[in-house]
Parts: structure tokens; C-alpha cells; sequence
């Protein structure tokens, strides 16, 4: 199981312009970590997805770090600047993007919002995702979808996509964190979907009681109304290294990856997380 980062956890930097999207790899590499997971990639003015995408599967060869995983939005139900209908197409695209990263995996959404309940969802979801891992399965690239945002993150919602989608090509990116977002335990959801994980995100979160008064900046409520603020790997309330070692015990032994969304200094936070990360790694495996 290697260490990699996702150019998530750089957002900070990239955002205040310390820090250029195409530098990613060469930091990430420098800090020690063998895998790069590019997310959202920010283009340079005038420049093309697909010619941005050469330019840092370049650079990672230059530096000697692995592509891990492509992420990228996707909305089955309500579209992603294009209509619904068009979401399928869309993505063929970005796969087109992975492709030219050397990703072995891109990871997609499924959707943003519904209104209604997931088993009405779940056929419209299914089919997109289904297309989609076709074209992947033809391009070499395994896809899967994130416990993320709010309504497609539960466990068994993931399971029951999965089961409903029926793909050998198809699973999940496990991210162990973001489970409390829908206020489930992270050890009993990771249990549930391991199985299923292609990539796996080690995620950690500062939690209190949506009982407590607003924490102020830096924290924002779950979906029950309890407040989460991203964390250090190791100094959160996820359980990260009882959550790896489930993962293994089911068999994984693909790449996982920080995502880092807390309010410290990223490159500190890093550090402090590869450390901890590598520790758990290590005592997981055993």
C-alpha cells in the first residue's frame, strides 16, 4: 500500500499563488510521497484540459512521483455545465484527461442533490455510472465513485450503487472521513464498503457536538448538524488506523492517498500526516 497526496490538500497554497498547480508533483515528491492524486486541475490561462494534463504527467515522469487517481465532478441527475443527458459524453472527455495523466483511476460523482429519496436515484445513477465504466473499462481506466456530498455518501447507499451498477471495472474511493459527514461511524461504513474500494482517501476530522455553539471560521455542520473541521491525519476523531487496517484485512493493497482540508499550513500538515500515515500504514500491514 503506498502513500501518495491528493493536489487537493495543496488547494490552500495554489489558491493564495505561493504555489503553482504544475509544481504540485515536485513538492509532493519532495515531501516523500511516491503518489500524486490530481483533483480539479487548475488550468493556466489559454490552455486546454488535455494539453494541462501532458504537461503534469510530464512533469511526474521529470520528478519520478506515480499518477494515482484523476477526480473530477459529475452530476447524473442535474448535469455538470452541460445537461443532464450530456453528462455521459461529458465524461468521456475526462477520461480522455486520465488517459493522457497515465491515471489508473478516475473517480467521478454521482450526484449533487435530489429531491426525493436514493432508491429513486439510484436507476438514473446506476446507468450513468455504468456508461461511464464502459468507456473506462475499453480505456484501460478503472472508475468509481466517493462518499461525498451529502446524499451519495452513506455506506450502504454506496454498496447498494455498486450492486446496482454490477461492473467488474466499477467500485468506490473509500474516503474514510468524510462518512461523518453523514454522521456514520467511519470504521462500521469502511467495514461495509471495503469490498469495493479501488483507491482509498485517508481523511481526518476535529468533531463536536451540534449541540456547542457555532466554532466559528474553519468549521461547517454535518448533515445531523454536528461540526466538523478538517484535521491533521492522526489528530482528528477518525479512527484512520483502525479504518486501514479493515481495508487490508479485506484484501486492498492499492495506493491511499491524504486529503488534507484543515485550517494549518499545509506543508506542516503533511509532514505531520505522512508521518502518522506511514506509521498506521506499517502497523496495518503486519
Amino acid at each position: 500500500m503506498k502513500t501518495g497526496v491528493s493536489s487537493y490538500s495543496f488547494s490552500a497554497l495554489v489558491s493564495a499563488g505561493t504555489l503553482r498547480f504544475i509544481d504540485i508533483p515536485a513538492r509532493a515528491k519532495d515531501m516523500g510521497f511516491p503518489v500524486v492524486e490530481f483533483s480539479k486541475l487548475t488550468l493556466p490561462e489559454g490552455r486546454t484540459a488535455a494539453a494541462f494534463a501532458a504537461d503534469l504527467a510530464g512533469e511526474c515522469r521529470r520528478v519520478g512521483i506515480e499518477v494515482g487517481s484523476y477526480t473530477i465532478a459529475a452530476d447524473f441527475i442535474n448535469g455538470t455545465g452541460v445537461a443532464p443527458e450530456g453528462e455521459v459524453e461529458r465524461l468521456r472527455g475526462e477520461l480522455e484527461v486520465a488517459k493522457i495523466l497515465g491515471s489508473p483511476c478516475m473517480r467521478h460523482d454521482a450526484t449533487s442533490r435530489y429531491d426525493g429519496a436514493f432508491e429513486r436515484a439510484l436507476p438514473i445513477l446506476a446507468d450513468g455510472c455504468r456508461k461511464v465504466t464502459e468507456m473506462g473499462a475499453a480505456m484501460g481506466i478503472v472508475t468509481m465513485v466517493e462518499n461525498h456530498g451529502y446524499f451519495a455518501q452513506d455506506s450502504d447507499r454506496m454498496e447498494s450503487l455498486v450492486a446496482a451498477v454490477h461492473h467488474p471495472n466499477f467500485g468506490l474511493l473509500v474516503d474514510m472521513g468524510n462518512f461523518l459527514c453523514a454522521d456514520e461511524d467511519p470504521a462500521r461504513a469502511v467495514g461495509r464498503v471495503a469490498p469495493f474500494a479501488k483507491h482509498v482517501h485517508a481523511k481526518d476530522f476535529h468533531l463536536r457536538s451540534g449541540n456547542a455553539p457555532d466554532p466559528g471560521r474553519g468549521w461547517f455542520r454535518t448533515r445531523a448538524g454536528n461540526w466538523l473541521r478538517g484535521a491533521i491525519i492522526g489528530h482528528g476523531e477518525v479512527p484512520v488506523a483502525q479504518c486501514l487496517g479493515i481495508l487490508v484485512r479485506a484484501g486492498y493493497k492499492g495506493n491511499v492517498s491524504i486529503e488534507f482540508e484543515g485550517m494549518e499550513d499545509p506543508g506542516l500538515a503533511l509532514s505531520i500526516g505522512l508521518e502518522n500515515l506511514r506509521r498506521f500504514v506499517a502497523e496495518a500491514t503486519v
